[in-house]
């Protein structure tokens, strides 16, 4: 563990969820190959498309209506809606697909457990401080082995801005009912998780590389407080 800027006490931790607690690359890709094989099988005319046509249709959705960064699962169905549109299905039947699509995705996104190592730190930690969630992402916690570890999981969508805005970090703070300052967030983005928790006035743990991952990353605005290696190097708070 490296230490950048000289800690102050915290009394709750915030944890960034995909590739933070978990590798989520192989889950994402597993839930979008299942999405896709639904997908063609219930609307044949989305066979003319393969899955980075999908993407590329996303990826220019997000350009012309970036508030839709700020909500993945909305954003997914805007996708698949402009997409079964473009292909040549009506109103009706894009609005039915996109939403069951979506149902598809969400439930082999979420279909996998937080190891039991991982859970057994936080469990250590729980016993020391608060833990709650703070995700840019879709997974549901409580289908991953999180249930009764975070006192809640906080997403971005519903005119809450992701990381590295401010409003998840502070929506945290106050229903903990402690200062900014006292809440520890830990996670895998330079830009996402230590810019946003520095921005907002909290203390930062960036865990580089990201779970699951060799690559080591720089850092973007922001120094963090602490810089871990491995997830497990937090046994150290203890």
């Amino acid at each position: 563990m490296k230490v950048f800027i000289r800690p102050q006490s915290f009394s709750a931790i915030s944890f960034d969820l995909d590739d933070t607690l978990y590798d989520n690359r192989p889950i994402i890709q597993k839930a979008e190959a299942a999405s896709q094989q639904f997908l063609q099988q219930h609307y044949p005319k989305s066979t003319q498309w393969q899955l980075r046509d999908w993407h590329r249709l996303k990826f220019d959705l997000l350009q012309h209506a970036p508030e839709l960064r700020h909500d993945t699962s909305l954003a997914r169905v805007v996708m698949l809606e402009r997409g079964l549109l473009m292909l040549g299905y009506d109103v009706a039947v894009a609005k039915e697909g996109a939403k069951a699509v979506l149902e598809q995705f969400i439930l082999y996104r979420s279909q996998f457990a937080v190891s039991k190592e991982v859970l057994e730190l936080l469990q250590a930690l729980k016993r020391r401080y608060r833990l709650v969630g703070i995700t840019n992402g879709n997974v549901d916690h409580l289908r991953i082995g999180l249930d009764g570890i975070f006192e809640f999981v906080l997403h971005p969508g519903q005119g809450v801005k992701q990381k590295p805005a401010k409003e998840m970090f502070v929506q945290a703070a106050q229903r903990l009912g402690i200062p900014l300052a006292s809440l520890l967030h830990v996670g895998d983005s330079a830009s996402s998780d230590v810019d946003g928790a520095r921005r907002a006035g909290c203390q930062a743990v960036w865990l580089n590389p990201g779970f699951g991952s060799a690559t080591i990353a720089r850092a973007k605005m922001q120094v963090p407080h602490f810089q871990i290696q491995s997830i497990f190097q937090l046994e150290q708070l203890l």
